[in-house]
């Protein structure tokens, strides 16, 4: 079999003839038309070169086919609803009215004028030539520019909430002497002009009149009503406040009262904040007067606990109450403030005052045999012969401060602190004292002869001595025996006190208690001090050198007295002389020596005195008799 192959050549169509004549037709049709359209676009894009492309609305208002001039004029015209408008405000019954242009709102025509010629000419051809189609076709209806000043706004509603608000009425709550003046608070109303504001810029672009119904919002008072602070002042006020002391002696002060015209000038009334948009009244007290009042008080109140005070019969080994107990106390004054404001606070019109109590070591009830009294373990006896009544009166008054006082264990005893005050207002008499360098009347002359006493009780007791003071000069009434005679193997165990500088201490340094008991016995002038506790067994050794480095006294002393009379003369001092003396004591016991001491005096030598009174013959004399200086008056 044979294939014949046909050869094509390329300058030879594939198509036959026809209908590449038909295809060209179609072809040069297809760019005619377009060429057409092309010069139509052209044409209506030069027709419209400066001017809004037709269809195009601002509000309503067609501005197709106008300048950007001529377009703003004719919405300057159409659009008056700035001037024109109205929009109502009403509450109530009452109405207000303005125009949109009075609240701040205003038209830029000429910026919606440029804002409609700016419709199909924006970017890319397709986007541009559908937006003059669609405007063309179905028109584009373009918002007006706004422009709103809502300050303008705000100041108008500024102006109608003065006709509405009205601001809240706080509660009142003051003090007139005593009187409460209480008054309740009242609502305010203030208006919402947030939300005002808010349905203004929803209203005003519709561009059409409209009414707002204002909101007017009650504002409640911080404090609404004087409330409970006004009971409480009232309750306050109604009574006198009286203070008291608690467990009060009838010597003691009290009560103290607070009249209600007293109490109102330190009460305080406060305004306290208790949230965002409360308070409240609340009630305070200064407390600087009643503060001022406690520390007044104070040092008068306080009081040292005393033990009771007893006497021991030593037959039946029993104590017998001779002086009640005295419990002891100290005015807290801050405590006492804290609880007088309390109460004060609390409507409460009695407060007692608040103390620190210090019972006493031993009370009323105590037993001997738990003090360890047992038996009389050391004993002395002075004399003074020779006193003046005023003297006596004062070892009397001196002796029963001491009388039944219990001295404890390990306790160092001072007999200023027991003795107190030496005063005429205590008890005591004027009498002859050591002043300087004279003898003379003074209150409380003889209360050494109490404390050369108890001196010599601790001495021959074995008790340790913690401070003795020795008089300057011999006194004479200390070396009496009970004959009245003088011994001067006693001189060198005097001692003197004088409160509150000289003072006499011993120490008790034995486990029992020690009972102290004082006999005063004026008619047979001697005093005697006794304790009664449980001896240790303790013994005393003692020496003294007598009276060494003897020196005679000064020459007599001659003084002029206007209060005698002529030719009276009376001698006030009696010469002795200086000297020293040591005196030694050991204690022992069982054998053993607990301890040793030396009691060392120095006395001055004393001259007489002689007092005369003015032109007595022969005073001064010219050559004195040291031994009788002046009559022989022995005064005290």
């Amino acid at each position: 079999m044979g294939y014949n192959i046909t050869m094509l050549h390329a300058d030879r169509p594939f198509l036959p003839p026809w209908l590449t004549q038909t295809l060209w037709a179609a072809l040069m049709g297809t760019v005619v038309a377009l060429a057409v359209a092309l010069a139509a676009l052209a044409g209506y894009s030069l027709t419209y070169q400066r001017r809004i492309f037709p269809g195009v609305h601002v509000a309503g208002v067609d501005v197709g086919g106008l300048t950007v001039e001529e377009a703003t004029a004719r919405l300057d015209q159409a659009l008056t609803y700035p001037s024109t408008g109205q929009v109502t405000f009403t509450y109530q019954a009452r109405r207000w009215q303005a125009n949109p242009i009075n609240l701040g709102f205003a038209l830029d025509n000429r910026a919606a004028a440029q804002q409609a010629y700016l419709v199909g000419r924006g970017d890319g051809l397709w986007a541009r030539w559908a937006a003059r189609w669609q405007a063309h076709q179905h028109g584009i209806n373009l918002p007006p520019v706004a422009v709103y000043n809502e300050n303008r706004a705000l100041a108008f509603l500024d102006q109608v909430a003065a006709a509405i608000e009205k601001p809240p009425r706080e509660a009142q709550l003051a003090l007139q002497g005593t009187q409460v003046i209480a008054k309740p608070g009242s609502v305010g109303y203030v208006l919402d002009r947030a939300t005002t504001l808010q349905r203004l810029r929803a209203g005003l672009p519709l561009l059409r009149d409209f009414t707002i119904a204002l909101i007017v919002r009650e504002r409640a008072p911080r404090i609404a009503e004087p409330g409970p602070a006004a009971d409480q002042l009232r309750q306050i006020l109604a009574a006198p406040l009286e203070i008291t002391l608690p467990q009060a002696d009838q010597d003691d002060p009290g009560p103290w009262v607070f009249k209600p015209d007293q109490i109102a000038p330190m009460l305080r009334i406060l305004r306290v904040e208790s949230g965002p948009a409360e308070a409240h009244f609340a009630i305070d007290l200064d407390p600087q007067p009643l503060r001022g009042l406690l520390e007044r008080l104070a040092p008068g109140l306080q009081r040292t606990a005393a033990n009771a005070r007893f006497t021991f019969d030593p037959k039946t080994h029993q104590l017998h109450l001779l002086q009640h107990a005295v419990l002891g106390r100290r005015l807290k004054v801050e405590a006492s403030l804290t609880a007088l404001r309390k109460a004060i606070l609390k409507g409460q019109h009695k407060v007692a005052l608040v103390l620190d109590l210090q019972p006493p070591a031993v009370d009323d009830h105590a037993k001997a045999k738990d003090l360890g009294i047992t038996e009389l373990v050391a004993k002395h006896t002075t004399y003074f012969y020779g006193s003046s009544a005023a003297r006596i009166h004062n070892i009397q008054v001196a002796g029963s401060r001491f009388h039944g006082v219990l001295v404890a264990p390990g306790e160092v005893f001072s007999m200023v602190k027991v003795l107190g005050d030496v005063s005429l207002d205590a008890g005591y008499a004027e009498a002859l004292i050591i002043y300087g360098d004279r003898t003379i009347k003074g209150v409380g002359g003889g209360v050494c002869q109490v404390s050369t006493t108890l001196f010599r009780t601790v001495f021959f007791g074995g008790y340790p001595v913690v401070e003795r003071h020795p008089h300057a000069y011999r006194v004479l009434y200390y070396e009496e025996t009970p004959s009245g005679q003088i011994d001067s193997r006693w001189a060198g165990l005097d001692a003197t006190v004088y409160a509150p500088l000289v003072d006499f201490k011993f120490k008790n340094d034995t486990p029992y208690w020690i009972l102290m008991e004082v006999d005063v016995n004026p008619r047979y002038r001697y005093i005697t001090w006794k304790f009664f506790s449980t001896s240790d067994g303790r013994q005393v050794q003692w020496e003294t050198t007598g009276l060494q480095n003897l020196v005679d006294p000064p020459p007599p002393k001659y003084i002029e007295n206007p209060d005698l009379k002529k030719g009276e003369i009376k001698q006030v001092d009696w010469a002795v002389k200086g000297a020293d003396v040591t005196v030694t004591r050991e204690v022992w016991r069982k054998g053993q020596l607990l301890f040793q001491d030396a009691f060392k005096t120095h006395y001055l030598p004393w001259r007489a005195v002689c007092e005369y009174g003015p032109g007595t013959e022969g005073m001064p004399p010219e050559h004195p008799d040291p031994d009788h200086p002046c009559r022989p008056d022995q005064g005290d």
